[in-house]
């Protein structure tokens, strides 16, 4: 018995549509929920990797072992692993990063606050910032939703994210490396018309290009936004910067208030730094 295994299944990579997905698993749920800034926070090593190949290039490899099979009557060959971890190490931070640059020049639409958070190696700093940033809001939110005669729904969508990190987490705590020295001796047999046809390599991968093409098909056929809602999705992106600007600038106001009123010591101190400030400005 013959076998191909392939690793975590994500977006196609060329053909026929370059980023189609019918579903929001993997990083193409992870990528959308920070999009959407309802994804804040999640609990990884940030330094880890995981090991994705895109639907075509699994399908591809499936093939090709089919023929080698056939008719190379390479009957020794028994698990094709099909990874790609062995050659493209693209870690969590990684991800995050690219994927936050993309949104910003791709913004999903209806985005509920502006894209942001942190990977946190401690998961009681995550439990703490999953209460502070995910589900207070979300009460927040439904409430204002239920009193303007409208369903509630971010409690559920949180709901939903944390049981989706319950799954991922496992995943992004832990690496594992496989070998796939079988599927380089496939490439190897093909010429190279095949070599390009029924492609089982990344040599020509651009992973910023890649992402651009998951988060745009995303948006058309995962969550119904067409192109021509951009122009409107990136007003309402900029809207939602200032909000969050403005939001973080009073929350430390507030906080500074709160604590002049409470200690005579922080009102001492921050008078001496205002002094010391404006003098520094004057004599400039």
């Amino acid at each position: 018995m013959h076998s191909v295994r392939p690793s975590v299944i994500i977006p196609i990579y060329k053909e026929p549509i370059p980023g189609w997905t019918d579903n929001i698993n993997g990083p193409t749920g992870l990528l959308i929920g920070a999009g959407k800034g309802v994804i804040r926070t999640m609990y990884c090593n940030e330094n880890g990797y995981a090991d994705y190949l895109p639907v075509d290039i699994a399908v591809n490899g499936l093939l090709l072992a089919v023929w080698n099979y056939i008719y190379f009557k390479d009957y020794d060959k028994r698990v094709y692993n099909m990874t790609s971890s062995n050659e493209f190490k693209v870690t969590w931070r990684e991800i995050i990063e690219r994927g936050r640059k993309i949104t910003e020049k791709i913004p999903l639409n209806g985005v509920v606050w502006y894209p942001g958070g942190s990977l946190k190696s401690s998961r009681l700093m995550h439990n703490i910032c999953i209460l502070l940033f995910h589900m207070i809001p979300a009460y927040i939110i439904d409430a204002l939703l239920f009193l303007a005669g409208y369903k509630p729904i971010m409690c559920h969508v949180q709901r939903r994210i944390n049981k989706g990190f319950e799954v991922f987490e496992y995943y992004a705590n832990n690496q594992w490396d496989f070998e796939n020295s079988y599927v380089e001796d496939l490439r190897a047999r093909v010429n190279n018309v095949e070599y390009e046809k029924y492609q089982v390599h990344g040599n020509d991968l651009d992973i910023d290009a890649y992402f651009s093409d998951c988060i745009r098909a995303a948006r058309i056929y995962v969550l119904k936004e067409p192109e021509h809602t951009l122009p409107a999705a990136r007003r309402h992106l900029r809207v939602m910067y200032w909000v969050d600007v403005i939001t973080k600038i009073l929350f430390f106001l507030l906080i500074i208030y709160l604590l002049a009123s409470w200690s005579e010591t922080f009102r001492t101190l921050l008078t001496t730094g205002v002094t010391y400030i404006s003098k520094l400005m004057n004599s400039s």
